[in-house]
């Protein structure tokens, strides 16, 4: 091993978060401890994207391995480190005396703290995306830190920079957008060429105002319309902005995002249910994050059961626009009708992995819980006229490796943010009842 290049050891969940993370550490040193790879096979069998990863990482290794991994490493490329496999190592005294219990993760820092002591002058640093295993680490005096290859840095600024409220306009430009429903040319209010992307507008006045959206095809600004959509009227500019993205033909991937009560799944169920007869199927998903990291296996009940608990949440918002309407109305008589015949479906993300869904509209909920791999399986599964909504709140994660720079919500924000077929709407403001909205924004 080089001195001037540092060394990397990769924990196990870096692998199976991203099964190429061995190639993101530029020209420096990777080591996998022997004990990863005994958790990883733990992991191979199984139809989550976990068990994806550690099959692609175990399928890469084997391409790779062509020279000593244990003692001369392997080359990772041009340009790229060495990658090296570390058998166990005893446990230091120090570590006697602090982690006795001989577990993965203290077998990882035996191997680490080796590393360490045996290549002076080099760094060597512990990567986890387990914080509890970086503390242990950095007691020990070892450096470790997150892996950050897939964080995104501005996520603040990708999340607020499609709503803009600009101050100034002319009140004859203001009022030429309400006489024609084409809207005006970009050019007219100042916009600089080049705009890209779906974009929407606070335009104020001395005397005026309204809510506009740029179309990326026309070039044009438009009014947007605040319409009821099965039974929803939106409640503010936000609201009025998702609606106009997910009734827009247009726009075939939506990302709608915010705190809790500011009504991102009931949005997008209702514009689904106004549409329905463009589409085949609607499915509404979310992914199954078990309370605690418990395995759904440890609730009662038959499988059906077990999920009902974490799919409640959609009922909720489907009984709600059922609400809307007489028990009796035709369009509650739709939705029943919708459900009998399979063409509502709710369920649990991991049962629809791995379909290809033409001419669907595919919302998917609580979208912070998956990995941007994730996100992209998902996108890539869309056939013909399939439109895809992914809602949720990079300030609630669940999943205890992600957060809110590395999620697979915040990648979807920032690397589609400029295509014309995407739109990305952030709600601000809680509509459920001023209760919820106090205790979002104090507790």
């Amino acid at each position: 091993m080089s001195e001037r290049k540092k060394i990397y050891v990769l924990d196990t969940n870096v692998i199976l978060h991203d099964y190429r993370s061995i190639y993101s550490f530029e020209e420096h040193d990777i080591v996998i401890p022997i004990t990863v790879l005994e958790e990883l096979d733990k992991f191979k069998r199984g139809d989550s994207l976990i068990n994806f990863q550690a099959r692609e990482f175990t399928r890469e290794l084997d391409t790779i391995a062509k020279d000593d991994l244990f003692e001369k490493g392997v080359q990772l490329g041009d340009g790229g480190g060495r990658l090296f496999i570390e058998t166990g190592k005893e446990f230091s005294n120090e570590m006697k005396k602090s982690f006795a219990e001989n577990i993965p993760d203290h077998r990882i820092l035996a191997i680490t703290e080796y590393l360490k002591d045996t290549n002076v002058g080099r760094e060597v640093k512990l990567v986890t995306k387990d914080i509890n295993l970086r503390m242990k680490a950095k007691s020990l005096g070892i450096v470790a830190e997150d892996y950050r290859s897939d964080q995104i840095r501005d996520i603040d600024f990708t999340v607020e920079k499609n709503i803009n409220v600009l101050e100034g306009i002319k009140d004859e430009v203001i009022a030429r957008i309400y006489e024609n429903s084409q809207g005006v040319l970009a050019s007219e209010l100042g916009f600089a060429n080049g705009l890209k992307g779906n974009k929407y507008y606070i335009l104020k006045g001395e005397k005026s105002s309204v809510i506009a959206s740029y179309d990326p095809f026309t070039m044009d600004i438009k009014k947007v319309e605040k319409l009821n959509t099965y039974g929803i009227f939106p409640k503010n500019a936000e609201q009025a902005f998702a609606f106009d993205a997910l009734l827009n033909p247009e726009v075939s991937l939506v990302a709608l995002s915010g705190k809790a009560g500011t009504g991102k799944t009931l949005l997008a169920l209702a514009a689904a249910l106004q549409q329905s007869e463009k589409y085949n199927q609607i499915f509404l998903a979310r992914p199954i994050v078990a309370l605690s990291n418990r395995d759904l296996g440890f609730l009662p009940g038959d499988a059906s059961e077990k999920i009902s608990p974490y799919m409640q949440p959609l009922f909720d918002n489907l009984s709600f626009i059922k609400h809307k309407f007489n028990p009796h109305s035709k369009e509650n008589q739709k939705i029943e009708e919708m459900l009998k015949e399979e063409r509502l479906v709710i369920t649990p993300l991991a049962y629809i992995r791995g379909r290809s869904l033409s001419n669907a509209f595919f919302i998917v909920d609580e979208a912070q819980n998956l990995t941007p791999h994730e996100v992209k399986t998902i996108i890539t599964r869309a056939g013909e006229g399939t439109k895809m909504v992914f809602t949720g709140d990079i300030d609630q994660i669940d999943s205890p490796y992600l957060d809110k720079k590395s999620n697979g919500l915040a990648h979807l924000f920032h690397r589609m943010n400029e295509q014309d077929i995407f739109a990305h709407i952030h709600l601000k403001k809680g509509e459920r009842s001023y209760l919820a909205e106090l205790a979002s924004d104090l507790l």
